[in-house]
């Protein structure tokens, strides 16, 4: 039953990422809105990398940073950072697909080299806030990247100022 709940919401604000993404012109990647943020290349890229924590997340307890390693790929083209959303996304909804969702009150925690960095507490809230939150987190800073670029942001809970019908 959480198991379903979980996946429902999964493939829905995936359709959304997946429309922000695309939404991102080559032109746009390289700005940042200041020195202490990153560039659109670098945000879009993180939020393509959320999907690829679901492994460690779903199936392990301990998930360990320390250890952790990531091939962002070639993140100077939109359409490089869709692919590896793609490729994550595909890999995530596999072990959503696959989850035992009777492992959901499973004490889980994020080490790095032997330090506690994000406290143990259920894997299930460990779901909903450090990826699923975590994931619309970084997708609104995108919408504003995207709007300071003066490039249009797609309707993701319904119409934009950039839709027409307004």
């Amino acid at each position: 039953m959480i198991k379903q709940a979980l996946l429902g919401e999964f493939l829905h604000e995936a359709e959304n990422t997946r429309k922000l993404l695309k939404a991102i012109p080559d032109s746009a990647l390289e700005w940042k809105p200041s020195e202490k943020n990153w560039t659109t290349a670098q945000l879009a890229s993180h939020i393509a990398e959320v999907y690829n924590w679901y492994e460690d997340t779903f199936s392990k307890d301990v998930f360990d940073m320390g250890t952790y390693h990531y091939d962002k790929g070639d993140i100077s083209k939109s359409d490089n950072i869709v692919g590896k959303f793609e490729e994550n996304f595909a890999k995530a909804h596999e072990v959503l697909n696959n989850w035992d969702d009777s492992t959901a009150m499973n004490e889980w925690r994020m080490e790095m080299d032997g330090n506690v960095i994000f406290p143990p507490m259920p894997k299930i809230q460990v779901v909903r806030g450090f990826l699923f939150n975590h994931l619309y987190h970084h997708r609104g800073e995108l919408v504003v990247y995207l709007r300071s670029t003066g490039n249009k942001v797609p309707g993701l809970y319904g119409p934009t100022a950039d839709d027409n019908s307004f």
